[in-house]
């Protein structure tokens, strides 16, 4: 660049600066120069021939930030000590000036000196020496600039993270195989897990790679070739294996007999920093001669010697495989738990988002640009670093699975569990767990078994859900002989309860629960255990689980018998199957008569009319009920008239095949006050008008359900004229399907072709079809009976 008084370089100083740009700054020159440099030219640098100094003012100074756990590097204002530091950068050889860009009082106003490191960064480090070499309490000594409580108490939290205290601040095992290791915390954990995890090889590689600065370089103006050597290097999975790969390079490199020049050549032909490159092998060597001294050491503390054999072997053993992702990365996720992220929905749905990873404690960052993940990073990640520069930004990434992290940090995972409930299928108590990891969601809702976390409540899900509500497994229920007969006896009572229209007579579901909670020892929670019990219990005493009738009943029910509650209808010669519901406004509330389309148009009308015995008298009181006042005020009370109906000789035998079931029910009513009330009645005018059946409750109609001969339901009602409208004629063509044998004959004058047969048996599929002879001799009915 050209200027005032010649030609002038502008030349970049800072600390990551390449080897050969550095040397640049102090090499002989004849041209004017403009360097501009970061506070490294304040104190590490003496760059020669310096006249004037521009002062900002300024300088990005790391600090760690205790509330998120991370480091910052933000740009403040200097101290009065750094820049009259910077002001001393200049006239040395000859007389110079310094340029501030603030005013005198800016300056006067500032702080005497930086803050010292101590007060910026991470005490976990200072805490667990002092612990280790029992210095006593960080609190209590007597620092030269004592660390505020805050920073104290964040470097016990990140120990504890590692585990290298327990919640009393105690050090651990771990924590004692940690001071033992100079390096940050972190990184020292991370060789302690590589251990268990049979990848020491390798971590101690990336350990060390993390304790030095990084050995790349990218020069501004080659910086596409820098990223094309760079990235023979790379994985796609993570960046902590490129450390791995370029490890393996250079060692190759090394061990093929090339000289130190040719070694540099072949760095500065990749972009790498020979001398960093050395300073990376220089520490490893250090890493793991320190690892081997202390291992030999811990062998040789107090054990036998088999013992000490057997793992001096195993750990001299060499692997015949390279160490796998997983056991690398699980070792690494042991040193950086804090260091986790996952991908935000918005985020993982393509939506632009400037932090699209949520990180521990709420925060929010991005993978930085210059990663080779930065775009395709998997949902959960592992940062080296997340460093606070313009935003927060992940460094030396890679993508993990979240079960890694239950597994890893199950110390501080913290678990909340819902929605506890019996699972039948299992027979036992289940509930979902919920686990997070400083508030980053783990697994939202793992089922688990719920017996080790509550043991009392899964008991009773046992007892009152599976038990008493029935929601037993069928290969139990099978092997449960109480289980069969004490369910048999509450369906026998639930049945009276739907005849009887009662909800009464049935205990209460706490009674049942409270005899089996009585009997069952504490302890038992699911299927498995209770059914081992159960052996052994009735051996002793084999009914110890069996309930009684009294024990499940309120009350006797009385008149619920099987004659005024009858299983099956007979009409025609067929047996019509009856089943009883009470649930008032369901279409099932009431009798219901299920029917095959074979046999509907056998249905009588009639007689269905006068539905069971145990609900005659109930349909026929609210049946006079509806009659006018005139007319009903001469038959009170009601009931009472209603028991006459019933019990008259006439009506007595109502379940049969009679003459008088086959009458309208209302007519016989009728004909009864006639009959009953004598000449006064007679002038009453009653008439089956009088009467208003559309008002009656539904359950006192039977609910026809119409069947195939499959069982499969066609249709279902309580007017049997309306089905009939619609099924007559399939319920012809399905009569007459059945093949019946002909017994017809024409052109006769005679009886001469014998007798009629009593029976005729017709095959069909789950009943047999008997039609035999009427009293008069001539046409022919049908009985059907299952088989």
């Amino acid at each position: 660049m050209s200027g005032v008084g010649g030609p002038i370089d502008i030349l970049p100083l800072f600390a990551r600066l390449s080897t050969a740009e550095q040397s640049r700054i102090v090499e002989p020159h004849t041209r004017r120069r403009i360097i501009l440099s970061t506070n490294v030219a304040e104190t590490s640098l003496t760059v020669p021939g310096i006249r004037y100094v521009v002062d900002s003012g300024l300088a990005r100074i790391k600090r760690y930030s205790y509330r998120n756990k991370i480091e910052q590097l933000r740009v403040e204002k200097i101290s009065r000590a750094s820049a009259d530091q910077r002001a001393g950068r200049c006239g040395r050889v000859e007389a110079g000036i310094c340029i501030r860009l603030y005013d005198e009082d800016d300056y006067a106003q500032r702080p005497e000196f930086t803050d010292p490191e101590i007060l910026r960064a991470s005490l976990a480090g200072v805490i667990l020496r002092m612990r280790a070499l029992d210095l006593g309490d960080v609190e209590s000594f007597p620092f030269v600039e004592a660390p505020p409580p805050k920073a104290v108490h964040d470097g016990y939290q990140l120990l504890r993270e590692l585990g290298a205290v327990t919640d009393e601040n105690v050090l651990t095992s771990t924590g004692h195989k940690l001071a033992r290791i100079p390096l940050d915390p972190r990184v020292a954990r991370m060789i302690v897990a590589a251990r268990d995890e049979d990848c020491l090889e390798e971590v101690l590689v990336i350990a060390a790679a993390l304790s030095v600065q990084d050995v790349r370089e990218r020069p501004q103006e080659k910086g596409a070739a820098a990223d094309a050597a760079h990235k023979r290097f790379s994985d796609e999975r993570s960046e902590f294996l490129f450390w791995i790969k370029l490890w393996q390079w250079y060692e190759g490199e090394a061990e093929s007999g090339k000289s130190r020049r040719q070694l540099e050549q072949a760095c500065r032909a990749s972009f790498l920093s020979a001398a960093r490159m050395r300073e990376w092998r220089d520490i490893h060597g250090q890493i793991a001669a320190l690892h081997a001294e202390r291992d030999s050491f811990e062998k040789a503390a107090g054990r036998p010697l088999a013992e000490k054999i057997s793992e001096t072997r195993k750990a001299d053993a060499p692997r015949t495989h390279p160490a796998s992702y997983e056991a690398i990365h699980r070792a690494l996720l042991a040193g950086l738990l804090g260091n986790v992220g996952c991908k935000l929905e918005e985020a993982s749905r393509g939506s632009p988002a400037k932090a699209p990873y949520l990180g521990a404690r709420g925060i929010r960052f991005a993978i930085h640009p210059g990663s080779m993940l930065d775009k395709k990073a998997g949902r959960w990640i592992v940062a080296a670093e997340i460093t606070e520069t313009s935003r927060l930004f992940a460094r030396s990434v890679a993508r993990i699975e979240p079960e890694w992290l239950e597994e890893v940090g199950a110390h501080l995972i913290k678990k909340t569990h819902f929605d506890p409930h019996w699972e039948k299928k299992a027979m036992r108590a289940v509930v979902f767990e919920r686990s997070t990891l400083y508030g980053l969601v783990i697994n939202p809702a793992r089922r688990v078994n719920y017996g080790p976390i509550n043991p009392q409540e899964a008991r009773e899900l046992f007892i009152r859900q599976g038990l008493v509500g029935g929601e037993i497994a069928e290969d139990f229920a099978r092997r449960w002989a109480f289980y069969t007969h004490n369910q048999q006896l509450i369906l026998d009572i639930e049945m009276l309860e739907h005849k009887s229209r009662r909800p009464d007579i049935l205990v209460e579901d706490e009674l049942i629960f409270s005899f089996y909670d009585n009997v069952i020892p504490g302890g038992i929670a699911n299927g498995a255990d209770f059914d081992a019990w159960r052996r052994e219990a009735e051996r002793k005493a084999p009914k110890c689980l069996f309930l009684e009738r009294e024990d499940l009943m309120r009350h006797e029910a009385g008149g619920i018998t099987t004659e005024a509650f009858p299983h099956a209808m007979h009409f025609n010669g067929v047996d019509f199957a009856l089943s009883y519901h009470f649930d008032p406004g369901s279409p099932k509330d009431g009798v219901t008569l299920t029917v095959s389309l074979f046999d509907l148009n056998r249905v009588p009308e009639r007689r269905c009319e006068w539905l069971v015995p145990g609900l005659l008298k109930e349909k026929v009181v609210q049946l006079v009920r509806t009659l006018p006042q005139k007319i009903r005020s001469k038959l009170i009370p009601v009931p009472d008239f209603a028991a006459e109906v019933v019990e008259s000789a006439s009506m007595a035998r109502a379940p049969s095949d009679v003459p008088d079931c086959e009458q309208p029910l209302i007519s016989a009513i009728i004909r009864f006050i006639l009959q009953t009330r004598g000449i006064n009645a007679r002038g009453w005018n009653i008439t089956p008008d009088a009467f208003r059946p559309e008002l009656l409750p539904a359950h006192l109609f039977f609910n026809f359900r119409l069947v195939d001969e499959h069982g499969r339901q066609l249709a279902m009602g309580r007017n049997p004229v309306e089905l009939r409208g619609k099924w007559g004629e399939e319920a012809r063509q399905a009569f007459s399907a059945r093949n019946l044998p002909s017994l017809a004959h024409s052109g006769m004058i005679d009886w001469s072709f014998g007798a009629l047969p009593e029976f005729i048996d017709i095959e069909t599929k789950g009943e047999r079809v008997y039609p035999g002879l009427s009293d008069d001799g001539g046409s022919v009915s049908l009985r059907v009976f299952d088989t």
